[in-house]
């Protein structure tokens, strides 16, 4: 498992009944959490004074309740290649703060290969596609890293606050392309152009909807979206990472998908693995999803 151990302003303190209890900065939040199906004694006092708490609705969906919380605050993640970052946090729909600590884990691994690759071709510009970019974490973290980077989330809110980030971590001059859009139709258009990239990530929901109405359901879209997306790849690319969050896309199909799409036209290697973060109070791991990484030889 790849775990998310580099931060400073954010921590899980424990988790219990499906429930986990988090640091995030100067408050404590409790949160829903699925793969919390255990029911161990909830001893640290912070589960009794949370500044936040997302109650769960039987009928789907939940609602905050609030003791004391700004609505919004920050938080900075530097890492292992110090990227001095700063994000903008505020709860909002179903549970979120806009931010999923989890990913610090792969900004850290590409930013590394990033860093690596300018300081072995200093003349080399390295492009990177970010797609369903949300608020911008890898966008910031490539950029910080010296990458040009194109950002492409269909949510103009999301685009937004992603703004609001880059100009927090001193990122408002950095060479980043802020689209609005469908992120299908962005790499049909971009193929078109012949336009390429040096890195794709790529963030996809397991279901969601375009600025017109497109309708993408993952497990039907994401193999042919990720055949699409390989041939926006510059000749000599160096990594392809894509997340997940669904049940049924575990690490081995991942790696399926990534050494079909990418190997026999690239060459490379691929790993994938579960991500989480360390939990302060026994020292195991939450579970946060999967992540699939091609990375050139």
């Amino acid at each position: 498992m790849w775990i998310a151990d580099n931060w400073k302003d954010y921590k899980v303190i424990d988790t219990s009944a499906g429930e986990k209890l988090e640091r995030w900065g100067d408050y404590i939040l409790i949160r829903p959490d699925p793969q919390v199906l255990w029911n161990t004694p909830k001893k640290d006092s912070c589960w009794k004074k949370p500044n936040g708490h997302y109650h769960r609705s039987s009928k789907g969906g939940g609602e905050w309740e609030f003791f004391k919380l700004p609505q919004e605050w920050n938080i900075t993640y530097a890492g292992i290649n110090h990227l001095n970052l700063t994000f903008h946090l505020k709860p909002f729909s179903f549970k979120h703060t806009g931010l999923f600590p989890e990913q610090a884990v792969n900004w850290d691994w590409f930013s590394s290969i990033i860093k690596r690759s300018q300081s072995q071709n200093p003349e080399r510009t390295i492009k990177v596609l970010n797609l369903f970019a949300y608020t911008g974490g890898a966008t910031l973290s490539a950029a910080a890293s010296g990458a040009h980077v194109t950002h492409v989330d269909a949510s103009k809110g999301m685009v937004g606050w992603a703004k609001e980030n880059a100009a927090s971590s001193g990122l408002s001059n950095a060479p980043i392309r802020w689209l609005v859009d469908d992120c299908v139709k962005f790499v049909e258009r971009e193929i078109r152009r012949g336009n390429t990239y040096d890195a794709v990530i790529m963030d996809p929901p397991s279901y969601g909807r375009g600025p017109k109405g497109e309708i993408w359901k993952i497990e039907d879209s994401i193999y042919p979206f990720l055949e699409l997306t390989t041939k926006v790849l510059t000749e000599n690319p160096l990594f392809f990472l894509i997340n997940s969050y669904t049940t049924g896309l575990q690490p081995a199909v991942l790696t399926y998908m990534l050494e079909t799409a990418l190997i026999s036209k690239f060459g490379g290697r691929v790993e994938s693995s579960e991500i989480g973060l360390p939990v302060s109070s026994n020292g195991l791991v939450l579970p946060c999803g999967a992540s699939g990484r091609w990375i050139a030889n």
